[in-house]
């Protein structure tokens, strides 16, 4: 991907992509949740009866509580395939049918000052699929997904700080450059941790992140680990002194 020179005080951003660049909570979200369900249910089942719904959803809430993603769970108790299960769970049949997003979401990128990287807890294909329907590749100077979210051999997604260490180390940007805008409290809770800017965007929150269960917070005050509070990223310029 094209990437224009940028002097190294320019700010490095880190987009998430589900209900962040587009609103994954009106059918994408559903689907997967349905998906995984399913695929829970069969690996937790005897071989011929898939499980029943409070087995699925006591071990979803046990391994989200226990290693922030029940995925990892999966993976470390049931000898399951992240690559198996991330397909399968993100199967669709018209994928670009149920994206919903705003418009003018590329001239707005290209107005923020800086490198955009795309760091997303989705697989590679599902999401390289999602910014070709949404038409924003060509924003971003890289597409960090799940499946390279590894530290020591071992998958660490968000809100892993040493995923994002590493990442730092990698593209050798001190954390105070980076922003990292997202949808997900957890992740930009980690983040300003390590010293990076934290942008939430909010407008998309109608259902948390299906890879876990993650409760929406009953109010949308700003916490005080978030920098800018913002209904879309649309509005991200004119907080940018805030964020610089």
């Amino acid at each position: 991907m094209p990437v224009s020179h940028l002097n190294r005080s320019s700010p490095v951003w880190l987009f998430d992509l589900d209900n962040t660049l587009h609103n994954a909570s009106h059918a994408i979200f559903p689907t997967i949740t349905a998906n995984m369900n399913t695929y829970i249910a069969r690996v937790l089942g005897d071989g011929v009866t898939p499980a029943d719904d409070a087995i699925v959803n006591a071990a979803r809430a046990a391994y989200w509580r226990r290693y922030g993603a029940t995925l990892l769970g999966m993976v470390k108790h049931h000898q399951v395939q992240a690559a198996h299960f991330l397909h399968e769970t993100h199967a669709f049949d018209d994928l670009r049918a149920m994206i919903r997003a705003e418009r003018g979401l590329g001239a707005l990128l290209k107005r923020l000052p800086g490198r955009k990287i795309l760091l997303t807890n989705a697989p590679l294909r599902y999401s390289s699929d999602v910014m070709r329907h949404l038409g924003l590749r060509q924003h971003f100077s890289q597409h960090i997904a799940i499946e390279a979210m590894h530290v020591h051999r071992q998958l660490r997604p968000k809100p892993s700080t040493l995923m994002l260490r590493k990442l730092m180390r990698k593209h050798q940007i001190r954390p105070g450059r980076c922003i990292l805008v997202e949808d997900t409290l957890a992740n930009l809770k980690g983040a300003k941790k390590l010293g990076l800017r934290t942008a939430w965007v909010t407008q998309y929150l109608k259902m948390a992140d299906p890879i876990g269960v993650a409760k929406l917070p009953k109010a949308l005050n700003r916490p005080a680990y978030v920098d800018v509070k913002v209904k879309s990223v649309r509005h991200l310029a004119r907080r940018l002194h805030r964020l610089r």
